[in-house]
Order: C-alpha cells, then structure tokens, then sequence
C-alpha cells in the first residue's frame, strides 16, 4: 500500500487544499502528515515546536511520514519542512511526488504569516518565507516528478493540473 500521490511544497502553497480536491475527484482518502503529527503527538504542531523545539517535531514528522508512505493509499501531503530530512527523501524515491511551487508574494497572502506556522513566526515573517523557499525549493524539486507553479491559479485549476500530470497513473493503480 502507497499514496496514490504525494503532494510537497512550501506552505501556502495548496497541497491540503489541492489534496482534499484530489482525493474527492479519484474517490480515495486524503491525508496531511502536518495533521497526523498532531493527532500523534496529542497536541498542535506550534505546541509542540514551543514547548519541544524544532528536533523534536522534525522526529515525529519522519516517523509519521515514514508510516504514512507505507500504509497510506490515497492523496498524501506533506509538511513544507519534511522534504528537508534526509530519510524522508529516500523514502519517497519510487512514489509520485508533485511539487505545488509557490512564490513570495503568493505565498506570503496565503499563508497571512500565521502564528500557526511557527517557522513564519518571529521579527521579519516576510524575510523569513524568502529564506525558506530559497533553501527548500531546490529540495522540493529533487524529491518531485512533477511541479505546478499554483501563484495565479485557483485551487480547483491546480488538482486540474496534478490530474493531468498523474491521473492515469491513477487509474492504472485502480
């Protein structure tokens, strides 16, 4: 059992969106590791972030990952931070994975700089999204087969896309 697809990229990017649209339109379960992480840990990622640091949520997260590429067989997206490690790349290898890419600006309006995005939280939120998509997009890139640019497109367009790129393969599985 594996995902159908797995869906990464930066946050604000789409993917829980996109997913949900995704997994409706091929009739098979969605799930967002973020949430997982959550229901595992009994608590809110930016708790956990908090009271934890950042090394401990990055563990649940590659473990949760880890598990969820294994027994996942739907729509699986991914945390914008989990491509970072190492075993998370290897462990996507042979699994389709689209990167839903995103810019600054983009990005920065979708995501309001929330408090719930700990990453985004802090002194220069704006300056911080730049240096995160800087040092994370040529990772997301590695790890996809496929990327759809989601700036100036509505979500239902970018599942439109991802259908596109990967639904026959979809099919094939079903």
């Amino acid at each position: 059992m594996s995902p159908v697809v797995v869906l990464v990229g930066p946050p604000g990017a789409g993917k829980s969106t996109v997913g949900r649209l995704l997994a409706r339109r091929w009739g098979v379960p969605f799930a967002d590791t973020d949430t997982l992480v959550e229901q595992k840990a009994g608590r809110a990622i930016a708790d956990i972030f908090t009271t934890d640091g950042e090394p401990v949520f990055r563990a649940l997260e590659r473990e949760t990952v880890a598990e969820a590429l294994t027994t996942h067989d739907g729509v699986l997206a991914l945390g914008g931070g989990a491509v970072l490690a190492e075993a998370t790349r290897q462990a996507l290898a042979g699994h389709p994975v689209v990167l839903l890419s995103v810019g600054l600006a983009a990005g920065v309006r979708r995501t309001g700089l929330s408090t719930a995005r700990p990453l985004l939280a802090g002194v220069n939120p704006r300056a911080t999204f730049a240096a995160l998509l800087a040092e994370r997009l040529p990772v997301y890139r590695s790890v996809a087969a496929h990327e759809v640019a989601t700036d100036s497109l509505e979500p239902e367009a970018v599942a439109e896309q991802v259908h596109t790129l990967v639904g026959s393969e979809v099919a094939s599985r079903g």
